[in-house]
């Protein structure tokens, strides 16, 4: 009989040409897929939460496979992670494993899905510790704005200003429940002014959170007022939008499950 793993794991986005298995480049499920066939000589097919682009990173991403020998969650965790070293695939770890009932997926039994957009701001230098882990603006963002023009996203509503060409979804009707942006202000670390831009919803569109994310950005630097993000909502028009943010500040942070999963 077999066996049905939860997997969550994190990755470096910038090591791999995103989470889908590709004909040439290397992908994140291609890594996973064969440190399990390296671990347990099956070859398995995963299933994920969210599929990430190139360049966007992983915190808690979900994904699971079914297996028809006998694994355990330490040696799935442990002993794909050695595999994973073992085959060259850096940047990306399986943080845990725990069997679940056959009727579990990762996708559609996903009641809510959570990406965080991290920005270093206010700084003229290339913060060279997170290059390639944050996006950079050397002015400093008006944070009180970016929020009230988060705050007319919220709900259900038509989300085809903020929906890249190539979606393949039926439908542009989302739900966003929560878009919180969280300052530290002149940041020790960073040096400047660092801003998270965290955003939750049961599914998004393709680039939905990066083309909210390049709208925020022209109310920030005090291009737009606040009140434009309703109306560039309302217009349902793509090209009326901001531009896309890169992939590189973006982070998939968690999927969540009801508790019967």
């Amino acid at each position: 009989m077999s066996q049905r793993w939860k997997i969550t794991i994190e990755y470096d986005g910038l090591s791999y040409v995103g989470w889908q298995r590709q004909k040439i480049d290397i992908s994140v499920q291609q890594a996973i897929e064969d440190a399990i066939y390296k671990l347990s000589g099956q070859q398995i097919n995963l299933h994920v939460a969210g599929r990430t682009d190139a360049g966007v990173h992983a915190v808690g991403q979900v994904a699971h496979f079914d297996s028809e020998k006998p694994l355990t969650a330490q040696s799935i965790r442990d002993g794909g992670n050695v595999k994973l070293y073992e085959l060259g695939y850096a940047g990306v770890v399986i943080r845990q494993a725990e069997q679940v009932p056959n009727d579990f997926h990762a996708r559609f039994s996903a009641i809510r899905r959570v990406y965080c957009y991290r920005i270093i701001a206010g700084r003229r230098s290339q913060p060279v510790l997170s290059n390639g882990r944050v996006l950079h603006i050397k002015t400093r963002l008006n944070v009180e704005n970016m929020q009230s023009a988060a705050n007319f996203l919220l709900g259900e509503h038509d989300f085809s200003s903020f929906r890249a060409s190539g979606c393949q979804g039926k439908s542009p009707i989302k739900t966003i429940e929560k878009i919180n942006i969280i300052e530290d202000n002149d940041s020790q670390f960073y040096q400047g002014q660092y801003l998270e831009i965290w955003v939750e919803a049961r599914s998004f569109l393709y680039h939905q959170v990066r083309n909210i994310t390049g709208s925020l950005l022209n109310v920030g630097i005090g291009k737009w007022a606040p009140e434009n993000m309703k109306e560039v909502l309302e217009l349902c028009d793509r090209t009326q939008a901001g531009a896309t943010a890169p992939a590189h500040g973006l982070y998939f942070m968690r999927a969540e499950y009801s508790h019967s999963t």
